[in-house]
């Protein structure tokens, strides 16, 4: 079995690359507590497990999955797909096109969330330091959240802070 790396920080174009389609990062998503077949992935997405099966080769050129076991099933094996990477970071100049790509991602989970997903979108005047604040407040509070475990379901928590370009007077 692969072992898992804690962070990766991804920095290199091809790795950027491999990020470059929002279903890979929902399949990354989908993928970040518990192993998958092609087929369970297909179905949590709602996609062909053909596509599935072509952006988890990607994925795994890539190293950020991994084949981590395989069951013997009626004239078959089934594989189980997971995650290489606990966390990863982003650097460079592809990150600001990762987080594009990223929020295509979490806009199509959205879309298909169980419940009333929680998206607030807000813009206000900060000064620099309340910014920085608040940035490392929200990061501390979804970095110190424990997994609850694989009976429990899974969330998506996107934050950000950001200051959009400004209006010239």
């Amino acid at each position: 079995m692969a072992e898992i790396v804690d962070h990766l920080e991804v920095s290199s174009a091809a790795q950027f690359k491999a990020l470059g389609h929002p279903l890979r990062h929902r399949l990354l998503f989908a993928l970040g507590q518990e192993a998958a077949t092609i087929s369970q992935l297909a179905a949590a997405l709602g996609t062909a497990k053909g596509n599935v099966a072509h952006h988890l080769g990607v994925l795994r050129d890539a190293g950020m999955v991994h084949v981590a076991e395989t069951r013997q099933v009626r004239g078959g094996t089934e594989q189980y797909y997971r995650r290489s990477v606990r966390r990863f970071g982003f650097t460079g100049e592809g990150a600001r096109a990762n987080n594009t790509v990223a929020l295509q991602a979490v806009a199509a989970d959205l879309e298909t969330a169980e419940g009333d997903p929680l998206f607030t979108v807000r813009n206000l005047r900060l000064t620099a330091a309340q910014a920085e604040e608040l940035a490392t407040t929200l990061s501390e509070l979804v970095d110190g959240l424990t997994d609850a475990g694989p009976d429990e379901a899974r969330y998506g928590v996107a934050i950000s802070v950001y200051r959009p370009r400004q209006p010239h007077h």
